[in-house]
C-alpha cells in the first residue's frame, strides 16, 4: 500500500520538538488517495465479515463512517469521557505520562456481534486495546482492527497480540 503513503504528509516537530506527526488531512483532501484508502480498508473489512464497526474518536470517524456505508453495517462511536449522551461503560488506558479513558454506549454492541474496530493510526496500542476490551465486556467478538497507519517503532504489538490487526502503511521512525 505504498501508493497511499504518498498522500500522507510528515510534519516534523509537531506537536512538540522531536515528534514527527503523520498528517492524514492531505490524504482526505485527495479523492484518489481517499478512495485508495477506503478500497483497501473495505477489502480487509469484508474478509472479517463484521456485523458492526466501532470507530475511535476522532479521525477514525472519517474512515469508519465511509466504511460502514460501503459494508452496509452500522457503527458505534468510542469517545472521550462526557461526549456520549446515553449510559456508557468506560475503559482506562495508559499513556506515555499518565492515563486516559474512552467510553462506549452500553447498547453500542449486542452480545455475539462480530465487530471490527477502525481508527486512523496505531501507535502504542493503548487506545485500540481499550476499545477491544469494552466490546468484549458487551459480549461482542472483535474480528479485527483496521487502521490506515502503523508506527512500527512503537510497542503496540504486545497490547494487541490477541487481535487480527491490519494497517495500510507503516512508518518506522519518529
Amino acid at each position: 500500500m505504498e501508493d497511499i503513503k504518498q498522500y500522507i504528509r510528515s510534519v516534523p516537530d509537531f506537536p512538540k520538538p522531536g515528534i514527527n506527526f503523520y498528517d492524514i488531512t492531505t490524504l482526505l483532501q485527495d479523492p484518489v488517495g481517499f478512495k485508495l484508502t477506503l478500497d483497501a480498508m473495505e477489502h480487509y473489512a469484508r474478509s472479517r465479515k463484521p456485523d458492526r464497526l466501532v470507530v475511535v474518536e476522532s479521525r477514525g470517524f472519517v474512515f469508519g463512517g465511509a466504511l460502514a456505508d460501503r459494508l452496509g453495517v452500522g457503527f458505534a462511536l468510542a469517545r472521550k469521557p462526557g461526549k456520549l449522551p446515553y449510559t456508557t461503560l468506560s475503559e482506562e488506558y495508559a499513556l506515555e505520562y499518565g492515563t486516559d479513558r474512552l467510553e462506549l454506549h452500553v447498547d453500542a454492541v449486542t452480545a455475539g456481534e462480530r465487530v471490527l474496530v477502525v481508527d486512523d493510526l496505531i501507535a502504542t496500542g493503548g487506545t485500540l486495546a481499550a476499545v477491544c476490551k469494552m466490546i468484549e465486556r458487551l459480549g461482542g467478538e472483535v474480528v479485527g482492527v483496521a487502521t490506515v497507519i502503523e508506527l512500527s517503532f512503537l510497542p503496540w504489538r504486545e497490547k494487541l497480540a490477541a487481535y487480527d490487526v491490519n494497517h495500510l502503511v507503516s512508518f518506522d521512525s519518529e
